[in-house]
């Protein structure tokens, strides 16, 4: 899965950025929405909302951006806001009352689409978990946010990352058929984790 440390961003779209450059604001967009869309789509797992986030993230990017002292810190500073934007519809009532609908299985799929399949499954196993479950496990395995990060982000304590991990890891084991010993093994990884 593709993360934001994949990204580069030349350094004049960051200063065109700054100085609110049409044509900057544009190729921002093209090179990053589609990793915003792809995080907020995991966090998330709804489509409209995740669009939303990324509409959001933007245009927060198009009217702040002249803050910005170091033009090299565009990438890191629309992937925060983007996690904020995500956090605020899973805090937001309207999200807790949701109703969660099961994935629709795909028709079957060529033999040559063996990935497509797996990363399939991969989204509908981390949709079974609870939403902020979900978001750890991608802010620190994907994005490679630490524990004591994302605790700051959730308003809790490195700790309660760590704790959210290990659940999600032991849920996850058990839906693919995992044994105790494999379960007993993800929390000791987890715990270890920073």
């Amino acid at each position: 899965m593709a993360k934001f440390a994949d990204l580069q961003l030349d350094s004049g779209v960051a200063r065109g950025l700054q100085r609110g450059d049409r044509r900057a604001q544009a190729t921002a967009y093209r090179t990053l929405a589609p990793m915003v869309m792809g995080m907020a789509m995991r966090i998330l797992q709804d489509e409209g909302i995740a669009q939303e986030v990324v509409q959001d993230t933007f245009v927060e990017l198009i009217e702040k951006a002249h803050t910005l002292k170091d033009p090299h810190a565009v990438l890191g500073w629309v992937r925060k806001v983007a996690v904020n934007h995500c956090l605020m519809r899973l805090r937001s009532p309207w999200h807790k009352r949701r109703v969660t609908l099961e994935l629709v299985d795909d028709a079957d799929v060529t033999n040559d689409s063996t990935r497509l399949e797996d990363r399939q499954d991969i989204e509908r196993a981390l949709g079974t978990l609870p939403a902020e479950t979900r978001m750890v496990i991608w802010l620190h395995d994907v994005e490679g946010y630490t524990h004591k990060e994302i605790g700051t982000l959730l308003g809790r304590t490195a700790s309660y990352s760590k704790s959210q991990l290990a659940r999600g890891y032991q849920t996850l084991t058990l839906l693919y058929g995992g044994s105790r010993d494999d379960i007993e093994d993800s929390g000791i990884r987890s715990a270890r984790t920073s």
